[in-house]
């Protein structure tokens, strides 16, 4: 699974799951033991996350949703991924 972005201890990370259990297209984060699934319009689909990287986390995926959805078509037409910037 592709990494997307680092920023303050958080791995945001994508793989396009044609047929998979979300369908939606959608984010991974983890912060040390903490997984969340979030979809590129905001919506937690699985996981917790502590309530500081979760805000953190919702203005990366606010600033960068256009580039996300963008991601998400790449990786489900098999052309592969780009980065897109940290939080800072």
């Amino acid at each position: 699974m592709p990494a997307l972005s680092m920023f303050y201890g958080i791995i945001v990370r994508m793989q396009s799951e044609k047929g998979g259990k979300h369908h939606k297209p959608h984010i991974h984060a983890i912060y040390g033991d903490y997984e969340l699934v979030v979809a590129t319009d905001g919506e937690v689909l699985e996981g917790e996350f502590p309530a500081k990287q979760k805000k953190l986390l919702d203005a990366w995926i606010q600033i960068h949703e256009d580039e996300l959805n963008a991601n998400w078509k790449l990786l489900a037409e098999g052309e592969g991924y780009f980065k897109i910037a940290p939080l800072s």
